[in-house]
């Protein structure tokens, strides 16, 4: 593949690994920051691609930035955020599409921890998008021998899929922090992904993709990991610590705290039921312990499965 001018907007350690994998194979690669030096009209012009890896409350404010500057008619953009817009319950993409117009949006996800990736160690995603020769493009951009990269046309069930498992990250991290053993976190997990899928697929998505790397392959990493800022956030929880001294401490946004209250807006407008994501939302407003959350949990109405 001859080389592509790739313009990654959000120089956080996710947009810094994903430029590193694209300069790696070649590419020419220029990194933005609200903080840096470079303007993002700079930046973004002449890019072939153009990757967003801003944290979600930044997507809308650049995506507007982003309408009004002359890119080219053939760029490609691809959103890596996983999150959701806490005023229309949008998901990046969309919010990407209504800002580049005709221009092809690929979506990136799956078990991407960053500091793994930047170590060397091999790792897999998914690159989704109903223009699938954009898809296959962005793919190509990123494959390697240790980044192993996937195609899919179910860009929304992609994108659900990495932006849900955050809350259900928030809730193993508890998990894990009351000590609650390895049966407990296996059924946490599984009626997690049952809680992903009932909502994800009211919401359009296809079933099959949460089954995925995006879907299942990031629910395992981000839920397993104390690399995972969300896992991060519930297992300091667990330990009694306070929300807001937990989030100071973070390198990053952990996601899953605000994606949570506004899935739960979703989810009691469509009358879909989501009783772990409800208790991490009863945890994170302070409403309830975690030792509380769990025994809500264990107390439901017998059900089949």
């Amino acid at each position: 593949m001859a080389p592509t001018r790739l313009a990654v907007i959000g120089a956080g350690m996710w947009g810094s690994t994903l430029g590193q994998l694209a300069a790696h194979n070649g590419h020419h690669v220029s990194l933005w920051s609200r903080l840096g030096d470079r303007s993002l009209a700079e930046t973004v012009a002449d890019a072939e691609i153009l990757l967003s890896a801003v944290s979600m409350k930044g997507v809308r404010p650049v995506a507007s930035q982003i309408r009004d500057l002359p890119i080219r008619p053939d760029a490609i953009l691809v959103t890596a955020t996983k999150g959701l817009d806490p005023e229309t319950t949008c998901t990046p993409s969309t919010i990407w599409e209504d800002a580049v117009g005709d221009r092809p949006v690929v979506v990136l996800a799956g078990p991407n921890l960053s500091k793994e990736i930047q170590q060397g160690l091999p790792a897999a995603t998914v690159v989704a998008s109903t223009d699938f020769a954009a898809a296959e493009r962005v793919q190509g951009i990123f494959s390697s021998m240790d980044f192993r990269v996937y195609t899919n046309r179910d860009p929304l069930g992609v994108e659900l899929g990495g932006t849900l498992k955050n809350v259900m990250a928030i809730a193993a991290g508890v998990c894990d922090g009351l000590q609650l053993g390895t049966n407990a976190k296996a059924a946490l997990l599984t009626r997690g992904l049952a809680e992903m899928i009932r909502i994800g697929s009211d919401w359009g998505a296809q079933v099959e993709t949460f089954y995925g790397l995006s879907g299942l392959g990031d629910l395992l990493a981000t839920c397993n990991s104390p690399l995972s800022r969300n896992y991060q956030v519930g297992y300091q929880l667990a330990r009694d610590r306070r929300l807001p001294e937990i989030l100071a401490d973070l390198e990053g946004t952990a996601e899953g705290v605000n994606t949570t209250a506004v899935l739960l807006d979703r989810a009691r407008r469509r009358d879909i039921s989501m009783p772990i994501s409800y208790q991490v939302g009863l945890l994170l407003d302070g409403s309830i312990t975690p030792k509380a959350a769990l025994e809500a949990l264990m107390g439901r109405e017998s059900k089949p499965e």
